[in-house]
């Protein structure tokens, strides 16, 4: 507790003697002295990289929410996801009964090359045990991955084969994909979903546009639907896929930074095409940008609920020991001037309930209880349509959250995983069948159907693990179980990719950018054109 009080004292006294337009030097040497005497004072021993540590995040968390510290440790890890690439063996798993099962092998990754397949077991690695109760996630990632030309060997028990097949894999760098999906609806709009704004997401985008092109797309759903953002830069990329050129992406400005424009050039490959893009609550900062240039100039339409309102920069200053800082040094401002940026003046805590707040204000199922004031009420640039800053960008069509098919049920038999159980399971046993009978996903898609058989396994499942069973419940929900079971069989027997293609036909908000999409008149009334 004292150490805490220390730490407390210190972050205020750099705030204080900020506030009295202390000199850095003397706010540093303060810091630096305190520092000193903790350590050559204190009654007992003292971890002087962990109180270090704790008062770098006290100081970080009293400037906004988004300021950060990482440790010099989880640097890396913090970087891959957005740079598009790790090290290891290339394969998707999951921990199913203590057991680490072979969900897929990621195409072209070492893995796959050695002949790994979806359902395999893994039972040992290098010779030892990798089964029971010491595996987790964090087990997992620490022995499959490594650094490239390093070499693993697996122990893998394949269907009902008793003896274990010896896997000898190569690390290599892995790709990871921020467009997990793209398909075509029908014959004229094409479907892209982003997860994330990594670094070779521009590229992933420009292939699926050209592919589904291909096939004949001539309209596009652009899905940020809980993509929490990522690179500006690839923010800005994407904007300028969809916008004439010479046109405002963004600006950034802060007190120490000067302002920046982000504008567009000759090299967008989707300029003319009907667009309709799909953001919800999770949908943020990068996102945020995306959506806000395309409302701004009009150029498609916004279908959802209002974004998360993330509208700070944070920008990366190394430390001396590899540790890092991410420092929130200016705001970003959509081409009308907008700030995304919600309030964090009640502080850190209260920022992140917002979501929580937004559900007990009734804003998921009520457009009009969203009240902005006329302060923050901005036009549109080309045909001058009302929009509003404070807080995330609010879409132009209000799609309510689908409570349908909602009960305890099925949100119990998601909590308990019971879905991910029993789909693994039906797949590990039947593969081979279902491989015979529906030879492509097409063919799987059209025709498949969860029979009552399947229901009754599954209700097995769900209640082997207190998940007590409603009929009642059931009833209403089923059409959305049975949806989400051939999904799951579907991303098991191929990919992802496969699991959007499945449930898209009960998506709402999908179907109603179709009907967008598909009324060029009801289009072109949104946009004023």
């Amino acid at each position: 507790m004292k150490k805490i009080f220390l730490i407390v004292l210190l972050v205020s006294g750099v705030f204080c003697f900020a506030q009295n337009k202390v000199s850095p030097a003397e706010t540093s040497q303060k810091i630096a002295t305190t520092m000193y005497i903790i350590d050559n004072f204190y009654v007992d021993s003292t971890d002087m990289p962990k109180i270090t540590e704790e008062a770098i995040v006290a100081m970080l968390k009293a400037l906004d929410p988004h300021s950060t510290y990482i440790a010099a440790k989880d640097v890396q890890k913090a970087n891959e996801g957005l740079e598009g690439s790790f090290e290891g063996i290339g394969v998707t798993f999951q921990i199913l009964r203590d057991t680490i099962l072979v969900v897929s092998a990621v195409p072209g990754g070492p893995s796959e090359k050695v002949g790994i397949m979806a359902g395999d077991r893994i039972v040992t690695i290098d010779g030892e045990d990798a089964f029971g109760k010491k595996v987790n996630n964090e087990y997992v990632t620490k022995h499959l991955r490594g650094k490239k030309g390093t070499k693993v060997v697996l122990g893998i028990k394949r269907g009902d084969d008793p003896e274990l097949i010896d896997f000898e894999i190569i690390r290599d760098k892995i790709p990871l994909k921020s467009i997990n999906t793209y398909f075509m609806i029908d014959k004229k709009i094409g479907f892209i979903k982003l997860d994330q704004f990594s670094k070779n997401s521009v590229e992933e985008f420009e292939n699926a546009l050209a592919d589904l092109r291909k096939r004949g797309m001539k309209s596009l759903i652009f899905d940020l639907r809980g993509n929490g953002g990522g690179y500006l830069q690839t923010a800005f990329g994407l904007s300028n896929e969809f916008l004439e050129s010479n046109k405002t992406v963004v600006y950034t400005e802060g007190m120490k930074s000067p302002r920046t424009d982000f504008n567009t050039d000759l090299k967008g490959n989707y300029r003319d095409g009907r667009l309709v893009v799909l953001i919800d609550e999770g949908s943020a900062s990068a996102s945020e940008i995306v959506s806000g240039a395309i409302q701004d100039w009009d150029r498609g339409v916004l279908i959802g609920r209002r974004s998360f309102g993330k509208g700070l920069v944070q920008r990366p200053f190394n430390l001396p020991d590899g540790a890092q800082i991410r420092l929130t040094t200016a705001r970003y401002y959509t081409p009308t001037g907008r700030c995304i940026q919600r309030s964090y003046e009640k502080g850190t805590e209260d920022y992140f309930e917002e979501m929580n707040k937004r559900l007990k204000h009734g804003e998921y199922y009520h457009a009009d209880s969203i009240q902005f004031p006329d302060s923050l009420k901005y036009y549109t640039l080309n045909s001058g349509r009302v929009v509003y800053g404070g807080g995330g960008i609010m879409p132009d069509i209000f799609m309510p959250v689908d409570t349908t098919y909602s009960t305890k049920l099925f949100t119990n038999l998601v909590r308990k995983n019971i879905f991910n159980a029993f789909c693994i399971d039906f797949v590990l046993k039947n593969r081979e069948k279902i491989n015979q009978d529906y030879p492509n996903f097409e063919s799987f898609n059209n025709k498949f159907t969860v029979d009552s058989v399947m229901i009754e396994e599954f209700k097995r499942i769900a209640e082997s693990k207190d998940v007590k069973w409603d009929d009642e419940q059931f009833a209403r929900s089923e059409s959305w179980i049975k949806l989400r079971i051939k999904a799951m069989i579907a991303q098991d027997l191929w990919d992802i990719d496969k699991f959007y293609q499945v449930v898209f036909k009960d998506d709402r908000m999908i179907q109603k950018a179709v009907e967008i999409l598909n009324s060029k008149k009801e289009y072109n009334k949104l946009l004023r054109k």
